[in-house]
């Protein structure tokens, strides 16, 4: 199984979309299951539910590449660099991952090679592919996490303090839009050294900013075209703003 999808590798656009945890599936070089019944592996432990939808519709309009991965964060994470004590999750959000119990050094540098690596080596060819190159990553997030207060926020930004240009800018756009709660590096902060916005944009300068939706307003195919007809322009603007 491929580690990932690329879509319209030849549209001339600026953007390139990302989506880290577009899929839950286990590939069968690793079992086919990590020994989790099939409740669990559609939550958000798994994936992000609804984003890849988003950031595929979301590429189409904004005339530019996508890049998706085949394979369940739960295997390995493809946002944590490879030295993250979460890279291969054993706990999440109450849930013991049986399959990751056990996983030493030799099976996490298997993982990588499999599937983390061919990731991220196609993330930065089609990143290299322009000069001015701006990386747009798409997440969900789930709108209330075990024992935690619900999350008011319909859609958040996140960044980090090294480059806040283009997250600035975009969030100054949605704040526009009647009705939208947008959250400004919430539900949690878009700060994590070594995950992919730090390896791909951070470190080359590259114009960059991380949209998380909550699941429950992308649940449907049409939810997402409605969230990726809604945002494109909303990004189109917020870059013209950001690159002035």
């Amino acid at each position: 199984m491929d580690a990932f999808e690329i879509i319209g590798e030849s549209r001339p656009g600026r953007w390139l979309v990302t989506c880290d945890h577009a899929s839950n599936r286990v590939p069968e070089d690793f079992g086919g299951t990590l020994g989790l019944p099939q409740s669990e592996m559609a939550r958000h432990i798994a994936w992000d539910p609804g984003a890849a939808g988003v950031a595929v519709g979301l590429a189409r309009r904004l005339n530019s590449p996508a890049i998706l991965t085949r394979f369940s964060r739960l295997v390995i994470d493809p946002n944590r660099g490879e030295d993250d004590p979460t890279l291969v999750m054993r706990l999440y959000d109450g849930t013991i991952v049986p399959g990751n119990r056990h996983a030493d050094l030799v099976e996490v540098e298997r993982r990588l090679d499999s599937l983390y690596r061919p990731y991220h080596a196609a993330y930065e060819r089609l990143a290299v592919q322009r000069s001015d190159r701006v990386i747009l990553a798409v997440h969900s997030f789930t709108p209330c996490l075990k024992g935690r207060a619900p999350r008011p926020w319909h859609v958040g930004v996140l960044y980090s303090h090294l480059d806040e240009r283009l997250s600035r800018s975009l969030i100054a756009c949605l704040e526009r839009l009647p009705g939208l709660v947008v959250g400004d590096n919430e539900p949690y902060s878009g700060h994590l050294p070594g995950d992919a916005i730090d390896q791909h944009a951070l470190r080359a300068g590259r114009h960059n900013t991380l949209i998380e939706l909550r699941q429950d307003l992308i649940a449907t195919p049409e939810h997402q075209e409605m969230w990726a007809e809604r945002l494109a322009p909303v990004l189109v603007d917020a870059l013209e703003e950001a690159d002035r």
